[in-house]
């Protein structure tokens, strides 16, 4: 595991059903253990399993969090005794979060936050992708596909069992009845026709 004298960022990402909610609440634990003071938020769009005040992984874990509309709403509620600060669903919060989690970063705190990388599309999540650039440690997870075995790096959304078309909306909380893992070659996004990518 990485150690700075200071504060640092850590992300862990991946695709849906990749267990980056275990592996959140795993690292909380252990600093507990180290006897770490730890607050621990998660985006207030997540309701699912034990509801928006626990951090729920698929397997049925829970850890206590805080609900959070916006990173603003995280950084007013930050303890000042707080050395470990995680924050679930990372994918959901506006783009302050980057600021916040710097910031925290730079005043000592160790920071780590969960999330999606990529939306359904298989295109960039919301604040992930600058969180996974200037963070000094990303730990990228994979699933298995449903079909065919392979590692899975796609999240595929499904309505009444089909894949859902490229305009759906990007955010749309669900779990295994709206979403499964999928390796590249078994993603599908119905795209309509004039924006139907081109390879050059």
């Amino acid at each position: 595991m990485f150690q700075a004298s200071g504060g640092w960022i850590e992300v862990v990402a991946g695709v849906m059903f990749s267990g980056k909610s275990e592996e959140l609440q795993r690292r909380v634990r252990r600093a507990l253990i180290a006897r770490k003071r730890v607050q621990v938020f998660k985006s207030h769009l997540d309701a699912r399993y034990g509801g928006v005040h626990r951090v729920s992984s698929h397997d049925g874990r829970m850890l206590e969090a805080i609900p959070a509309e916006s990173a603003a709403q995280i950084g007013q509620q930050i303890d000042p005794q707080a050395q470990v600060i995680a924050v679930d669903e990372a994918q959901f919060l506006d783009d302050g979060i980057v600021p916040l989690a710097t910031s925290l970063a730079e005043r000592g705190r160790r920071v780590i936050l969960a999330g999606i990388d990529t939306d359904f599309r298989g295109e960039p999540f919301g604040p992930m992708p600058v969180l996974m650039a200037l963070a000094e440690v990303v730990d990228k997870l994979h699933a298995i596909c449903v079909l065919c075995g392979n590692p899975a790096s796609r999240t595929q959304r499904l309505i009444n069992g089909r894949p859902a078309a490229y305009d759906s909306p990007t955010i749309m909380v669900g779990g295994s009845e709206s979403y499964e893992a999928r390796c590249r070659a078994c993603h599908v996004v119905p795209r309509p026709d004039d924006r139907q990518v081109r390879l050059l």
